[in-house]
């Protein structure tokens, strides 16, 4: 099926462990059975984390794996002005609002929060007077997507019809058409002053400037499927069907994390593994 095209993200924070040989893997193997294509895409928007070495280590990873690419591989970083182009498109649809409040405040305003933390995450645009003012001191904001002025845009039909298809599953189970339930991440923010656009705008944008039409990757994932369909309603953009995978867990039940030391497919190599060892052990 040659209209079938999926994609393998990674951030280049730090090498690659099992858990990402899971998901490229299982993304490459959908393709190749569907006779489609396999696309590999940075995603290094974060400057303070993502480096030159964890991007080639990537690299040498997939070409050890055996996972062959089509087409170029898409750097995030040099196209941060077609997503900050995104960004002026839906606040010049007055779908944004800038909030001025730090990380902080709002992780203190989601411990106190009588509804829950998706209110919490839903502060709403200051008042004019006082945005004027913060905006004359130089205060760094973030651009927050407004879901009230979202839902006004769309229109309450279209808003009741948000969906997304499941061929995988969910992390409790769910398949099929999924309603989409973008409050429950309440205001999202999609690009900071200081800091360039969202994961949210850059993720959305590359797959449907590359006719992405199977998103497939893990279950920690599965919650930010919500915003993104809202996303690609806003802009007019075609929503991916997606397959959700589990995730592998350490020996405590925790799932494998660069922060966590899992093993490199690196310190693998290094020790002598072969890649069709690590194939058949992650069952391909």
């Amino acid at each position: 099926m040659a209209d079938f095209v999926t994609r393998f993200a990674p951030s280049p924070t730090g090498r690659l462990h099992r858990g990402h040989a899971l998901s490229a893997l299982t993304a490459w193997t959908a393709a190749r059975a569907a006779g489609g294509r396999f696309l590999l895409r940075i995603e290094d928007i974060d400057p303070t984390r993502c480096k030159p070495e964890f991007e080639t280590g990537i690299l040498d990873d997939l070409d050890w794996l055996g996972l062959d690419r089509d087409g170029p591989v898409r750097r995030q970083s040099d196209h941060l002005h077609e997503y900050a182009g995104v960004v002026d498109v839906l606040d010049r649809r007055g779908l944004l609002y800038r909030c001025f409040r730090t990380r902080r405040e709002i992780l203190d305003a989601i411990g106190d929060a009588p509804h829950g933390p998706a209110d919490a995450a839903r502060p709403g645009p200051h008042p004019a007077e006082e945005e004027a003012a913060l905006l004359a001191g130089g205060r760094p904001f973030a651009w927050r997507l407004s879901l009230d002025r979202a839902r006004a845009a769309l229109g309450d039909r279209a808003w009741a019809q948000l969906s997304f298809v499941e061929e995988g599953a969910g992390p409790d189970g769910e398949r099929g058409l999924i309603p989409a339930r973008p409050e429950t991440a309440g205001d999202v923010v999609l690009a900071r002053k200081d800091a360039g656009t969202a994961y949210h705008v850059a993720v959305t944008h590359d797959d449907a400037l590359h006719g992405v039409t199977h998103v497939i990757r893990g279950h920690d994932l599965f919650e930010a499927t919500h915003v993104q369909v809202l996303i690609q309603a806003l802009m007019g953009w075609p929503t991916p069907v997606y397959r959700h995978h589990p995730l592998l867990l350490d020996a405590s039940g925790r799932r494998l994390a660069k922060r966590d030391k899992a093993e490199t497919l690196q310190s693998l190599r290094e020790r002598g593994m072969d890649p069709a060892q690590l194939r058949a052990e992650l069952g391909f």
